[in-house]
């Protein structure tokens, strides 16, 4: 009788670990799959903030991959590969945007042209296309770095309402990018101005503001 006490004993003991060990994993997986599940939940949780930053944002990132479009032809070296990394960069996030928009069963604007661009700061009017296409050289340029800051700082003010009002972490995360970006673009952009008007001032003695209202 003591042998077989004995011999059950430690079988007894090697069952309880296994069920311990197994309730314990089992614990840790619906731990894990509960913090996958909220992960998830998070990533698809958006509100009007999110789709109205979405739906805007892409025309806008459209009208300027548009103007940096036109500087092959018309630019400076600088200027060309400012806008060719102008369109690197908005290129994929137009992408990404419209992405967002079909996960949260969202449509995006349908024209750009039938939209208030009183909604969207920054963005240029049509004339004002016109009058940087119709430019060149120096002229575009100027134009171009002009009215991309002006575009820009609008982006900027966009992304920054999102970080405000949206709840979305993909869509949130973009706005910070934006914002981090075009602060960037907007500081070298005034930066090529600055030089580009004293140097201008060097040649035909026109200061930039008098070249500015010359041009508009």
């Amino acid at each position: 009788m003591h042998v077989l006490k004995r011999l059950l004993t430690p079988v007894a003991a090697t069952f309880a670990a296994t069920v311990l060990l197994t309730g314990c994993g089992g614990a840790e997986e619906d731990s894990a799959s509960q913090t996958s599940g909220s992960s998830e939940q998070d990533a698809s949780e958006f509100n009007d903030a999110d789709v109205s930053f979405a739906q805007m944002m892409i025309p806008h990132h459209e009208q300027a991959t548009a103007m940096a479009e036109l500087a092959p032809e018309r630019a400076g070296e600088e200027v060309q590969a400012l806008a060719e990394e102008i369109q690197a960069a908005q290129g994929p996030e137009i992408e990404q945007m419209n992405a967002l928009l079909e996960s949260w069963g969202q449509e995006p604007m349908e024209d750009m042209e039938d939209m208030d661009h009183d909604d969207m700061s920054g963005m240029m009017s049509e004339e004002q296309m016109m009058e940087l296409e119709g430019a060149e050289g120096e002229e575009f340029d100027t134009m171009f770095l002009q009215m991309m800051v002006e575009h820009h700082e609008g982006a900027v003010e966009m992304a920054q309402t999102e970080l405000d009002e949206g709840v979305n972490p993909e869509a949130r995360g973009l706005a910070q990018q934006i914002i981090d970006d075009q602060d960037a673009e907007i500081e070298q952009m005034n930066e090529m101005l600055g030089v580009e008007g004293q140097d201008n001032e060097n040649d035909d003695g026109a200061s930039p503001s008098e070249e500015e209202h010359g041009g508009h």
